[in-house]
This record gives structure tokens, sequence and C-alpha cells, in this order.
């Protein structure tokens, strides 16, 4: 039996399965009654800046302030504290918030999924002292 025919039987387990768990399209014969699917979800896009929020005044990388457009400018950036910022910035450019908010502490975040949301990562290098501060603004 051809591979076609096998999935469209309607004895076939695998057709069964889709039509069960409602997978779009699957019809319980396979008899080709196709739904077209939805279209896609229009994807928001967002603008990300990296601001050195603190930092020692004799570090040797970045000083308190240094500002970084991401992704234009983050081959600029230390490769520690690039490791470190690198799933945050990944987290916030799909749209998504970490719900922690560091209420009472110098570090308390924005989260506003529509407007402006902010994270802050401590780079790992233990003589630097160094905060990033990531900002993500909708696009307009």
């Amino acid at each position: 039996m051809k591979r076609r025919k096998f999935i469209g039987h309607a004895g076939c387990g695998v057709a069964a399965f889709m039509t069960a768990a409602g997978f779009p399209g699957a019809t319980a014969g396979g008899a080709g009654q196709e739904t077209p699917p939805p279209p896609p979800a229009k994807r928001k896009r967002y603008a990300i800046e990296i601001e050195i929020y603190e930092a020692r005044e004799d570090t040797w990388c970045h000083k308190k302030g240094d500002k970084f457009a991401y992704p234009a400018d983050w081959g600029k950036i230390c490769p520690w504290l690039r490791g470190s910022l690198n799933d945050f910035v990944r987290i916030l450019e799909s749209g998504s918030t970490l719900p922690w908010k560091y209420e009472g502490t110098p570090y308390e975040k924005v989260i506003d999924p529509d407007g402006v949301t902010t994270e802050y990562v401590r780079c790992p290098d233990p003589t630097s002292n160094l905060v990033a501060k990531i900002t993500r603004t909708l696009k307009a």
C-alpha cells in the first residue's frame, strides 16, 4: 500500500488520532476535506536598548550611561555581559516578560507588553559590579 493511500485509509491510526486531537484539516477518512489555515497573526516588533545602569568608575569595559542598540551594537558589548544578556534579550524581543519586579529595589522593573518594559541583568565579571538595563519599546 502506498504511503498516501495508507495515511488516508479509514482505519489508519494516524488519521484517527489527528481527527480526535482536532488537528486542522484532519478528517475521519482523510477524504481531503481540509480547511484552510487561519491567517498568521501580525507579529509585534520591538526596539531593544541596553544601557549600563551601574558600573565601577574604574571598570575596564563599559561605563555607567553607555547605551547600545540591539542588534546593531551587539558586537560592541563585552562577551561576558553579552552572555548574561542573551536570554533576557531573546525573551523581551519575542514579546514575553519575566514576572518578577524587584519591588522596593533600585532594579524595580516596568512591565507593559504594549509599551515600555525593562529588565536588569548583572555581568558575571566579579570585579566590575556592572548592571545593564534592557528597555523594550513597541515599534510603531
